[in-house]
Protein backbone atom coordinates (compact mmCIF):
# COMPACT_ATOMS: atom_id res chain seq x y z
CA UNK A 1 0.00 0.00 0.00
CA UNK A 2 1.37 3.18 -1.18
CA UNK A 3 2.26 5.79 1.87
CA UNK A 4 -0.03 9.08 1.01
CA UNK A 5 2.20 12.37 1.50
CA UNK A 6 1.61 14.76 4.17
CA UNK A 7 -1.88 16.24 3.86
CA UNK A 8 -1.55 20.28 4.74
CA UNK A 9 -2.45 20.10 8.58
CA UNK A 10 0.37 17.80 8.90
CA UNK A 11 2.68 19.97 7.00
CA UNK A 12 1.74 22.98 9.27
CA UNK A 13 2.32 21.31 12.32
CA UNK A 14 5.73 20.18 11.08
CA UNK A 15 6.93 23.75 10.88
CA UNK A 16 5.45 24.38 14.34
CA UNK A 17 7.37 21.67 15.88
CA UNK A 18 10.66 22.25 13.71
CA UNK A 19 10.25 26.07 15.19
CA UNK A 20 9.71 24.65 18.88
CA UNK A 21 12.97 22.69 18.09
CA UNK A 22 14.54 26.00 17.59
CA UNK A 23 13.33 28.04 20.13
CA UNK A 24 14.56 25.69 22.41
CA UNK A 25 18.00 25.34 20.89
CA UNK A 26 17.83 29.34 21.38
CA UNK A 27 17.24 29.15 24.95
CA UNK A 28 19.91 26.58 25.53
CA UNK A 29 22.37 29.21 24.03
CA UNK A 30 21.26 31.90 25.99
CA UNK A 31 21.86 29.27 28.97
CA UNK A 32 25.24 28.32 28.11
CA UNK A 33 26.14 32.43 27.60
CA UNK A 34 27.01 31.29 23.21
CA UNK A 35 28.26 34.00 21.82
CA UNK A 36 26.24 36.64 19.79
CA UNK A 37 26.72 35.67 16.21
CA UNK A 38 25.66 32.03 17.39
CA UNK A 39 22.68 33.37 19.28
CA UNK A 40 21.52 35.66 16.24
CA UNK A 41 22.66 32.86 13.44
CA UNK A 42 19.76 31.07 15.42
CA UNK A 43 17.13 33.46 16.03
CA UNK A 44 17.52 34.93 12.06
CA UNK A 45 16.80 31.01 11.48
CA UNK A 46 14.03 30.88 13.71
CA UNK A 47 12.92 34.42 12.31
CA UNK A 48 13.01 32.77 8.41
CA UNK A 49 11.19 29.87 8.92
CA UNK A 50 8.18 32.02 11.02
CA UNK A 51 8.17 34.39 8.17
CA UNK A 52 7.78 31.33 5.35
CA UNK A 53 5.36 29.84 7.79
CA UNK A 54 3.16 32.61 8.02
CA UNK A 55 3.03 33.44 4.07
CA UNK A 56 2.26 29.65 3.48
CA UNK A 57 -0.69 29.68 5.97
CA UNK A 58 -2.27 33.46 4.45
CA UNK A 59 -1.32 32.43 0.73
CA UNK A 60 -3.09 28.82 0.79
CA UNK A 61 -4.40 27.62 3.86
CA UNK A 62 -6.42 30.35 5.39
CA UNK A 63 -7.92 31.17 2.27
CA UNK A 64 -9.04 27.74 1.19
CA UNK A 65 -9.82 27.49 4.83
CA UNK A 66 -12.35 30.70 4.50
CA UNK A 67 -13.94 29.33 1.55
CA UNK A 68 -14.21 26.14 2.85
CA UNK A 69 -15.87 27.14 6.16
CA UNK A 70 -17.60 30.82 5.13
CA UNK A 71 -15.88 31.94 8.39
CA UNK A 72 -14.26 35.13 7.95
CA UNK A 73 -13.37 35.86 11.48
CA UNK A 74 -10.99 32.65 11.60
CA UNK A 75 -8.98 34.39 9.48
CA UNK A 76 -9.10 37.90 10.36
CA UNK A 77 -7.56 36.79 13.67
CA UNK A 78 -4.60 34.49 12.10
CA UNK A 79 -3.38 38.03 9.80
CA UNK A 80 -4.14 39.88 13.16
CA UNK A 81 -1.74 37.59 14.85
CA UNK A 82 0.82 37.17 11.36
CA UNK A 83 0.68 41.03 11.59
CA UNK A 84 2.31 41.53 14.95
CA UNK A 85 4.57 38.17 14.32
CA UNK A 86 6.17 39.96 11.70
CA UNK A 87 6.43 43.07 14.25
CA UNK A 88 8.12 41.09 16.26
CA UNK A 89 10.64 38.77 14.04
CA UNK A 90 11.85 42.40 12.29
CA UNK A 91 12.43 43.99 15.55
CA UNK A 92 14.84 41.06 16.58
CA UNK A 93 16.08 41.45 12.54
CA UNK A 94 16.87 44.68 13.14
CA UNK A 95 18.47 44.44 16.64
CA UNK A 96 22.33 43.66 17.41
CA UNK A 97 22.62 40.41 19.65
CA UNK A 98 24.75 42.28 22.05
CA UNK A 99 21.49 44.73 22.90
CA UNK A 100 20.58 43.24 26.73
CA UNK A 101 16.78 43.07 25.37
CA UNK A 102 17.87 40.69 22.42
CA UNK A 103 17.17 37.33 23.85
CA UNK A 104 14.14 39.17 26.11
CA UNK A 105 12.69 39.74 22.34
CA UNK A 106 13.21 36.20 21.14
CA UNK A 107 11.64 34.71 24.35
CA UNK A 108 8.58 36.83 23.80
CA UNK A 109 8.43 36.14 20.20
CA UNK A 110 8.20 32.13 21.24
CA UNK A 111 5.19 33.28 23.91
CA UNK A 112 3.48 34.43 20.86
CA UNK A 113 4.09 31.92 18.67
CA UNK A 114 3.63 28.92 20.90
CA UNK A 115 -0.08 30.93 22.05
CA UNK A 116 -1.11 31.23 17.98
CA UNK A 117 -0.07 27.40 17.49
CA UNK A 118 -2.35 26.54 20.92
CA UNK A 119 -4.97 28.41 19.15
CA UNK A 120 -4.18 26.76 15.76
CA UNK A 121 -4.40 23.26 17.02
CA UNK A 122 -7.31 23.33 19.53
CA UNK A 123 -9.79 25.47 17.12
CA UNK A 124 -8.21 26.17 13.55
CA UNK A 125 -7.07 22.54 12.01
CA UNK A 126 -10.13 20.24 13.80
CA UNK A 127 -12.46 22.71 12.12
CA UNK A 128 -10.44 22.30 8.92
CA UNK A 129 -10.14 18.60 9.17
CA UNK A 130 -13.89 18.22 10.02
CA UNK A 131 -14.70 20.40 6.69
CA UNK A 132 -14.60 19.10 2.98
CA UNK A 133 -11.76 20.37 2.14
CA UNK A 134 -8.81 18.82 -0.37
CA UNK A 135 -6.09 18.90 2.64
CA UNK A 136 -3.77 16.39 0.26
CA UNK A 137 -3.93 19.23 -2.42
CA UNK A 138 -3.71 21.59 -0.34
CA UNK A 139 -0.64 20.05 1.66
CA UNK A 140 1.00 19.67 -2.38
CA UNK A 141 0.53 23.47 -3.09
CA UNK A 142 1.78 24.03 0.46
CA UNK A 143 5.05 22.11 -0.41
CA UNK A 144 5.66 23.66 -3.76
CA UNK A 145 5.15 27.58 -2.37
CA UNK A 146 7.43 26.53 0.61
CA UNK A 147 10.28 25.68 -1.87
CA UNK A 148 9.19 28.83 -4.06
CA UNK A 149 9.58 30.69 -0.25
CA UNK A 150 13.00 29.11 0.44
CA UNK A 151 14.55 29.92 -2.70
CA UNK A 152 14.08 33.76 -1.92
CA UNK A 153 14.31 33.70 1.36
CA UNK A 154 17.17 36.66 1.28
CA UNK A 155 14.27 39.10 -0.11
CA UNK A 156 11.95 37.82 2.25
CA UNK A 157 14.59 39.16 5.21
CA UNK A 158 15.06 42.03 3.33
CA UNK A 159 11.34 42.91 3.84
CA UNK A 160 11.18 42.08 7.09
CA UNK A 161 13.67 44.34 7.70
CA UNK A 162 12.16 47.12 5.67
CA UNK A 163 9.19 47.08 7.69
CA UNK A 164 11.47 47.51 10.99
CA UNK A 165 12.66 50.72 9.98
CA UNK A 166 9.78 52.17 8.25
Amino acid sequence: MKKQAPDAIDLLDADHLAVHALFQAYRELVRKHAPPLKRRALAEEICMELTIHARLEEELFYPALREALRHDELHDEAEDQHGSQREFVAQILAAQPEDPLYDAKVAVLQEYVERHVRQEREQVFNRALASRMDLQALGRSITVRKEELRAVSEALREDALASALA
